[in-house]
């Protein structure tokens, strides 16, 4: 049998990556963006094109006309020309800068959502866990109530007896007379059941 041979075609090789590196791709262009921006908001950004366009009105007013690369018989052209430039990409550079901030703040509002119902959730945990447990501490005997049973059982031990003999005889004779009665109603009781049976 031929043995198959691999052409080129068939194995091609790896794609290599590109030898400049692309300044539209990924996360540059707008972190870019962001740097461009945040200059231009800054105090320094301002001192310093305020200095430049006095510097170069100054210049172009007060010089020899023979320096004057900008005259002001022209209304300075080229000056206005700058600027027009500079805003017309500073614009859309800012919106970038601003597109994406309002995309960073979309997500972390969703993010501070999730965590504001998480929260919710568990407060609603703790809250029925706090009322069970209440309701449960009901029904045990508090410290409180515990230590005032013990001192009136300690004071009653401590007490002296209030009775003497013969009404501790007494009590105890007419005890043992209602447990008989009570036994001799029971006993007539299932008698009469017995012969209302028969």
């Amino acid at each position: 049998m031929a043995e198959h041979i691999h052409s080129p075609l068939d194995d091609p090789s790896p794609r290599r990556g590109p030898l400049v590196p692309n300044p539209f791709r990924g996360d540059a262009f707008g972190r870019a963006a962001e740097g461009f921006a945040r200059m231009m908001g800054t105090p320094a950004f301002l001192v310093g094109m305020t200095l430049f366009c006095a510097v170069w009105l100054t210049w172009n007013s007060l010089a020899p006309e023979s320096a004057q690369f900008d005259p002001r018989a022209l209304n300075f052209t080229l000056l206005t020309l700058i600027l027009s430039l500079q805003a017309s990409y500073a614009a859309p550079l800012l919106l970038l800068a601003q597109n994406r901030q309002d995309d960073r703040d979309r997500v972390q509002a969703e993010q501070d959502r999730q965590s504001n119902e998480r929260n919710h959730a568990t407060t609603d945990f703790i809250t029925r866990e706090i009322a069970s447990l209440r309701l449960a501490l009901n029904d045990v005997a508090t410290r409180d109530f515990v230590r005032s049973e013990l001192r009136d059982l300690l004071e009653d031990l401590e007490a002296p007896p209030a009775r003497d003999a013969d009404t501790l005889r007494t009590l105890l004779r007419e005890e043992v007379e209602a447990a008989l009665d009570r036994r001799t109603a029971d006993a007539t009781t299932t008698s009469s059941k017995e012969q209302n049976s028969q």
